[in-house]
């Protein structure tokens, strides 16, 4: 007996559940059947205003009572419309109501698994687990940092590299100065000012037209010699 009571509850949670499907398609049913009915009307009145119009002079009283029997389908047409337009209103009313309904159920299960998700889950949780998050990048990064100057610390003097440097630069400085020839190459050169280093470049060719002149004078004396 008991078994049987369980059966019939749990056949009426499946009946319930399926009520609006079974109440659309019993809907849609009879909705196909009054648009057969509408349509079979339409031609009946079609066929009444023919024979009223065929006999409107050799036969007034047949044609009256066609146009009477098409009145009697005009009516029916009416209310056969009317009836269509409120099974679709059913229709839609029904099948509004169910997505509701789907919706909500829908809505109520997912409430129901992020209270699962959120059960083990507090505010001072998650702040404990963003403070071990920031503890152990701070480690990670002290680690890194310790290791990076572990190994990059040899030993080596920064002022000796510099002072090597800044030979190996002045080398090369004056072996560019010795390959063109232009100024002279030494500590004093370098330590002379800028000014009395133009004056020597100055005194250069001057000296070499004097030396011209007198060579010149010399080749006349010889010739008036001659």
């Amino acid at each position: 007996m008991s078994g049987w009571g369980l059966g019939w509850l749990g056949g009426g949670t499946a009946k319930q559940k399926d009520a609006p499907k079974k109440a659309i398609l019993q809907l849609r049913g009879q909705l196909e059947m009054l648009s057969k009915r509408e349509k079979h009307l339409q031609n009946q009145m079609a066929e009444q205003q023919a024979i009223a119009a065929k006999n409107v002079t050799s036969n007034k009283n047949l044609a009256k009572a066609a146009l009477r029997r098409k009145k009697q389908f005009e009516h029916s047409h009416e209310q056969t419309q009317s009836q269509i337009m409120s099974l679709e209103r059913e229709i839609y009313s029904i099948e509004a109501s169910n997505i509701n309904k789907e919706t909500l159920d829908a809505m109520r299960n997912a409430g129901k698994a992020m209270q699962q998700i959120h059960a083990g889950l507090t505010i001072d949780k998650v702040d404990q687990t963003m403070e071990d998050l920031r503890e152990q990048h701070a480690i990670s990064e002290e680690i890194s940092e310790a290791i990076t100057q572990s190994v990059g610390n040899t030993g080596i003097d920064e002022d000796e590299l510099d002072e090597e440097l800044a030979e190996l630069q002045q080398e090369e400085l004056d072996t560019k100065m010795l390959d063109t020839g232009n100024v002279p190459v030494g500590d004093q050169v370098h330590r002379l000012p800028a000014a009395a280093q133009g004056e020597l470049k100055g005194k250069a060719p001057a000296q070499a037209e004097e030396e011209d002149e007198e060579e010149e004078l010399r080749k006349l004396q010889a010739e008036m010699a001659m």
